[in-house]
This record gives structure tokens, sequence and C-alpha cells, in this order.
């Protein structure tokens, strides 16, 4: 691969909030994971476990966190209670317009745009999705470590004709998720990533973010 792959690879992928209902090959799920396991990590920890749910256990899964969006508050097993202020909270705002834009769903859409958020909890009907664990007594610097396994995993299923999506909904009720998937207390669910074909017909997959400037993230000192 040359340099000028790398930055083709990177620059097309995107999160895909459209997905056909074929499962994707199981084979090339694999291929997929087996390249991430590669991600580097401090001490070699490794400190991330995956759980894969498809087809109809998922759309059971997304079905029932839907259920408990309109009955309960979220409980992450990290809050998300982070105030976006300043420039981060425009990158935050221009995202959303630019989803809401492509998804034709007006600002006083309050209807819209709540259906939108549910299809969150369905992993936008994508025919699989990875939940993503951070094991138990791990903290700041192992989740650094799992956020580098979770881009790699993104471009190796990128790298594979596959559209995905990280989301942090996902791990909003992570002892719903436990409970159906008949897991412990203890691991901490960080996100999933939906993933799969991309549907090139649905209009939330028009949707386009930009990035900060190079000069707005990057400070050079004299040598």
């Amino acid at each position: 691969m040359t340099p000028k792959d790398f930055d083709t690879l990177v620059h097309s992928r995107r999160s895909v909030r459209g997905y056909l209902p074929d499962p994707v090959d199981d084979a090339v799920i694999t291929q997929a994971v087996q390249t991430a396991l590669w991600t580097p990590s401090n001490c070699n920890v490794q400190p991330w476990s995956l759980h894969l749910v498809s087809g109809a256990n998922l759309r059971a899964l997304g079905a029932a966190m839907i259920a408990q969006a309109s009955t309960g508050q979220p409980a992450p097993d990290v809050p998300m209670d982070t105030a976006y202020q300043d420039v981060f909270r425009s990158r935050q705002i221009g995202a959303a317009k630019a989803l809401y834009t492509a998804m034709e769903i007006a600002r006083d859409d309050h209807q819209g745009r709540t259906d939108a958020f549910l299809r969150n909890l369905d992993a936008f009907g994508a025919p699989h999705a990875f939940f993503v664990f951070l094991p138990e007594g791990f903290g700041t610097r192992e989740a650094a470590d799992l956020g580098g396994f979770v881009q790699t995993l993104l471009l190796a299923l990128t790298a594979q004709g596959l559209g995905s999506c990280p989301q942090g909904a996902l791990s909003l009720y992570p002892d719903l998720v436990r409970d159906h998937l008949g897991l412990p207390q203890g691991p901490q669910l960080i996100c999933g990533i939906a993933f799969g074909h991309i549907d090139p017909d649905h209009p939330s997959n028009t949707a386009r973010t930009d990035r900060a400037a190079l000069t707005d993230i990057l400070t050079r000192h004299p040598a």
C-alpha cells in the first residue's frame, strides 16, 4: 500500500446511517477483526472485547432499547455529561445540521428528530453491530487504546467495502445490553459499531462533515 492508498482509505471512511439488509459474509467480518487486533496498546495489554450481534437478535435488542428510551433515563457505564463549548460546540452543531439537512428534517420537526435519534438504538437497521467493551478495572489510559482499536476496525471494514458507524447511543443502556446478551457486570460498554453493506439510496448517506484546518490542530515547536 502506498501513502496515497492509505490517504484514500482514511478519506473514504465515513459514518453510514443507512444499510441494505443483506448480511455480511462471516469470513469478511473475521478478516476485519483480525486486522484490528494488531492495534497498538500500552504494554500490549489489548484492553478491548467485542460482542457481535446480528439479524433478528440485533433487531430485538434495538426494539428493547427503543422501548427503554420511552420509559427511563439512559444510564451508560461512562457518563455522557460533557457540555461542548466554543469551537467544539460549533462542530457538533455543524455535524447535526448536515445530517438533518440530508434527511430533510426541519429544525422544528421534533417528531422527525426524535424518530431519527431512535434509529440510533436500532443500529440504523444495519444487519450487524459490534458492542465494544473495556475490561473491568481499566480507565482513561486504556480507553484511549480502545479508541485506536475502534478506528483500526472501522478502517478494516472500509477496506472490505463496508459501511460502518461508531455509536455512543448503543452504550446508553448497558444493563439492558448485558441482560439481552447474557453478559456479566464488570466490563464497561463503551460504544457500538453498526456495519454492513451501504444503502446508496438512503438520504442520510449524502450527509458530509468537514474537518478542522491543520493549523487549528497542529502546533509546531522549534527544533
